[in-house]
C-alpha cells in the first residue's frame, strides 16, 4: 500500500513531461540545422536555434554522434506518424504520398552524415538501418495502396523501391549545391501516375 502523497507525484510527472518535450524541441531543432548544414553543424547552431545553452544539449547527449542517433530516430518517427494523418487529411491518397516523400526528403538530407558521424559503430549503423525499414516500409506501403485504391497512381510499386529510388536521388546533394533532389524526385511521382491522374 503507497503511503505517497498524490500531490508530490504530480510534479514529478510534470518535470519529466517538461523535459520530455524539451527534448523533442532540441531534436526537432537538431534535424533544421542539419537539414541546412550538415551534421557537423556547430552544436552553438543548435542551441540558437532550439533556444537552449550549449551545456543543455551535452546533458542529454554527451557525443554528437548520440544526438545524430537521436535525431535520426526522432525523424523516423516523425516520418511514420505523418504517414496516417496525411492520408487522413489531405485532399487525396497521392497528395499525402507527396507530402510524405517531402518529410523522407528532409530526413535522407539529415540522414547521410549519420554513417561518418557514428564512425567506427557499424553495427549500431545497421541496427539503425533496420529500424528505419521496419518502421517507414510499412508506412510508405500504406500511401501507396491508397493511392492505387484510388486509381491515383499504377499498381505494382513497392514501397521498398520507392523509398530506395528516392534515397538514391539525394545522394548528390551534399557534394553539389547546384543539385536539388525534390526536383528529380517530383519526377519520379510523376511517373507513378495514371495516365488520367493530375
Amino acid at each position: 500500500m503507497s503511503t505517497g502523497n498524490p500531490s508530490e507525484e504530480a510534479p514529478a510527472r510534470t518535470k519529466r513531461a517538461d523535459a520530455l518535450r524539451n527534448q523533442q524541441t532540441l531534436l526537432a531543432a537538431a534535424a533544421a540545422v542539419f537539414v541546412t548544414s550538415g551534421v557537423d553543424a556547430p552544436i552553438r547552431e543548435i542551441a540558437a536555434r532550439a533556444g537552449v545553452g550549449m551545456g543543455t544539449i551535452y546533458r542529454h547527449f554527451p557525443t554528437r554522434a548520440d544526438l545524430v542517433v537521436a535525431v535520426y530516430r526522432h525523424q523516423v518517427e516523425a516520418c511514420a506518424e505523418a504517414g496516417p494523418s496525411l492520408l487522413a487529411d489531405a485532399d487525396s491518397p497521392l497528395a499525402a504520398l507527396r507530402e510524405w516523400v517531402d518529410l523522407f526528403v528532409d530526413f535522407l538530407v539529415t540522414k547521410h552524415g549519420l554513417a561518418n558521424a557514428m564512425q567506427s559503430d557499424s553495427g549500431g549503423f545497421e541496427a539503425l538501418h533496420s529500424y528505419f525499414l521496419d518502421r517507414l516500409v510499412p508506412v510508405c506501403a500504406q500511401l501507396l495502396d491508397a493511392a492505387v485504391d484510388a486509381g491515383e497512381i499504377r499498381p505494382g510499386t513497392q514501397a521498398y523501391e520507392l523509398m530506395r529510388g528516392i534515397g538514391n536521388l539525394c545522394v548528390g546533394r551534399d557534394s553539389d549545391p547546384r543539385y536539388d533532389p525534390r526536383r528529380l524526385v517530383d519526377l519520379l511521382l510523376r511517373g507513378l501516375r495514371r495516365p488520367q491522374a493530375s
